[in-house]
């Protein structure tokens, strides 16, 4: 690179080529692809109707000027939602097609709209002006809307009238009606409270009770408002704390009297409602964790009587990994109520065919390589679409297998990361494709082959050549005991080696940095870093995804310590490359990342000379129930491992400088997490410094915060490295 990248362009959203449709799905006759979509490269979308057969697109008409999304007038409930769905994007932020018609709903600023098909015109059905509307859904015949308001589930004709209140009680006794709870949307992606059955006639809906949960009180501290507007009160369950109380009820629409299903598997009522779904047969099926998350059952039950069955139940010696790949079947022969399922079992994420009464009838995939995504099932030729790691962990391709059995054979082509949408019936997908080396496209092709029909999108984002952008090495590892790791290394143009170095880490489950995608490109402080002269790796230690059961269970019940470890053989190994100057090396993460940033610092004195903690857990008994449990168990069943996962266990040996970088009204890594590390560094006399966002949460989303963030992240490696 001639010159540095501008400090605004690192903080600038969204990066360079990822500015691509969002939200794809298929209309329900096939006939368009629909997305959310800002044709200048910023995050105010429209939405788009992609005409199959032709390739012409047009954008939905929204009335009035000022009816997209913008951030200053949301509540807080609709503020708390976007923060759990990681949610940056204004304008139309969300929509979705009724299953069985063609109509399609649209929440905007003053309310939801439903619009008749492509051509019709948006009619809004509900307003806000009684409180906020909150997660509305059509059903599934498009004749109502059903939505949360108040705590309690409501329903209205699409075709006019008043709404209906379908729930009861919840706003008296303290409860909640129809909304997931925090853990369910933050750690279980499951972001809706009820359900629809297929015919519109039930509605399947929870009730969530967090009485329980003692107040987490957060305090605007920057805010210039006095009083009850300048904090705000979370019920936040704490590993080893109690947790929500959540029940499962079924409901005739509109009027029925709410029926309980009984969820206990054998935990006490103290478990997880993961996943519910209807079957075609019109029974409700439903996925319960107990709450070691050692156990998960699948339930079906009779909404009319309540009559409950025990389908299967998976197992493990280590924890069991959530995900959506349940299938049911209708029209194969000899599996009336069966199912693909999905199960790890083997050690690896794998399909399996089920009998009506949860038997499995055969293996779908097998070997050592994982399914990522479960996108159709068609019946008709008997062919399961999947994408999957059958060509490696630092690829994603989509696969089909048939459900007779046999192998699995691969439509996508290219290296790469492939995303895909399945249209209903299995006949064509929408290929979102990537590589280190190759911004996003979308494409929409044929199946079974996976021959391009139509190019949606190919707009190269100009950003990319003006910045002088280029992509990492993929780079492989072999650790001192023995484990291979992958990464990418971006390396700097200017000097010769050894570079000053600096570690890119998250390195927590459920995440994958290091692959073969374009947002390893599109890593702009990694690229803003390097064109100040650093080499930069961002490396997958042990615990991370994509990999298989074994791989992540390293970190089990010792959270910080393999993965320390394996960073630390990540430096060894650009030193031993000839690559980095083993004296002056840092490291930065935010949040899982953040941790292990301080970690590194203060578990491996020596190796790193500077870190930059985001956001940091410091300390696991102070992070919630579901997520720190799965990995390590409770403080009170594992009060060693808990001490041993702890930043302040480790201060004494904390040698370099750290910089601490926590939004103040952060509601999911509370700031008290630094605050009691800056505790610990005082009374051990460390130096350190501190960053305080006042107003931003989990994520800075001001643009002159990330900014601001930016400089001193520079700063300080410069002062330091």
């Amino acid at each position: 690179m001639s010159g540095t990248i501008a400090v605004e362009e690192v903080a600038r959203v969204p990066a360079p080529g990822t500015a691509v449709p969002v939200w794809l799905a298929f209309s329900p006759d096939d006939a368009f692809v629909t997305f959310l979509h800002d044709s200048g490269g910023g995050l105010v979308r429209d939405l788009y109707f992609f005409e199959v057969a032709s390739g012409k697109r047009r954008t939905l008409t929204v009335p009035g000027p000022e009816q997209g999304l913008d951030e200053d007038h949301l509540s807080l409930e609709e503020a708390l939602l976007r923060e759990r769905r990681r949610e940056l994007g204004l304008g139309i932020t969300r929509y979705a097609w009724a299953s069985h018609a063609q109509r399609l709903l649209v929440p905007l600023q003053d309310g939801v709209y439903v619009q008749e098909g492509v051509d019709g015109d948006l009619r809004r059905i509900v307003g806000n002006d009684d409180g906020p509307v909150l997660d509305p859904t059509l059903s599934p015949d498009g004749a109502m809307v059903a939505f949360v308001r108040g705590n309690e589930v409501h329903v209205v004709a699409v075709e006019g009238g008043p709404a209906q209140q379908v729930t009861q009680g919840a706003r008296a006794s303290g409860r909640t009606h129809g909304l997931a709870e925090f853990v369910a949307q933050e750690e279980m992606d499951r972001s809706s409270g009820y359900w629809w059955s297929g015919d519109g006639s039930w509605l399947a809906f929870t009730e969530v009770d967090e009485t329980r949960i003692p107040v987490y009180r957060i305090v605007h501290q920057g805010s210039d408002v006095v009083g009850e507007a300048a904090y705000e009160d979370h019920r936040y369950p704490f590993a080893g704390a109690a947790n929500a109380s959540v029940r499962l009820g079924v409901v005739s629409v509109p009027d029925g009297e709410a029926r309980w299903l009984d969820l206990d598997v054998g935990a006490g009522g103290d478990c997880y409602l993961a996943r519910v779904q209807w079957m075609p047969d019109g029974s409700l099926v439903a996925q319960v964790e107990d709450r070691a998350q050692a156990r998960l059952d699948l339930l079906r039950f009779d909404p009319e009587t309540g009559v409950r069955e025990e389908l299967l139940t998976e197992t493990s010696d280590v924890w069991v990994n959530l995900h959506h790949l349940f299938h049911p079947l209708e029209r194969t022969e000899g599996l009336a109520g069966g199912f693909v399922w999905g199960s790890e079992r083997t050690g690896f994420r794998h399909l399996y065919l089920c009998s009506g009464d949860g038997e499995v009838v055969r293996p779908l995939t097998s070997g050592a390589w994982m399914v990522d995504g479960l996108h159709g099932v068609d019946e008709e030729t008997g062919l399961v679409w999947f994408s999957a790691t059958l060509d490696g962990p630092t690829q994603c391709h989509l696969y089909s297998v048939p459900l007779a059995g046999g192998e699995p054979r691969r439509v996508t082509a290219g290296p790469g990361m492939h995303r895909v949408v399945v249209d209903h019936g299995c006949r064509r997908f929408v290929d979102v494709h990537s590589a280190i080396d190759r911004q996003p496209t979308l494409t929409l092709r044929a199946l079974p082959g996976g021959e391009a029909v139509q190019v949606i999108h190919d707009q190269p984002d100009q950003r990319v050549e003006r910045l002088r952008l280029v992509g990492p090495e993929l780079v492989s590892l072999t650790t001192r005991d023995g484990a291979e790791l992958h990464g990418v290394l971006h390396r700097p143009e200017s000097a010769s080696p050894p570079h000053p170095a600096i570690v890119s880490v998250y390195g927590g489950p459920h995440v994958q940095r290091a692959n073969d995608s374009w947002g390893v490109t599109a890593d702009m402080r990694a690229q803003y870093l390097r064109s100040l002269g650093y080499l930069v790796l961002v490396l997958d230690n042990r615990g991370s995804a994509r990999r298989g059961l074994d791989f992540e269970a390293a970190i089990r019940h010792d959270l910080g310590n393999v993965e320390v470890r394996d960073q630390v053989d990540g430096v060894s190994w650009m030193v031993e490359q000839g690559l980095a100057d083993p004296e002056r090396v840092g490291i930065y993460g935010w949040s899982y990342g953040g941790y292990l940033a301080a970690m590194c610092l203060a578990r491996a004195p020596g190796v790193f000379k500077a870190a930059v903690a985001g956001a940091p857990v410091t300390h696991w008994d102070g992070y919630d129930t579901h997520y720190t449990e799965r990995y390590m168990g409770t403080p009170a069943s594992n009060p060693d491992g808990y001490e041993r996962s702890s930043v302040m266990s480790h201060v004494e040996s904390l040698t370099g400088e750290l910089l601490l970088v926590h939004g103040l009204l952060d509601e999911n890594v509370h700031f008290r997490h630094t605050a009691r590390l800056v505790g610990a560094l005082v009374r051990a006399r460390k130096r350190f410094e501190l960053l305080m966002l006042p107003e931003e949460r989990h994520l800075p989303r001001k643009e002159e915060d990330r900014v601001y963030v930016e400089e001193r992240v520079r700063d300080f490696f410069t002062a330091h490295l």
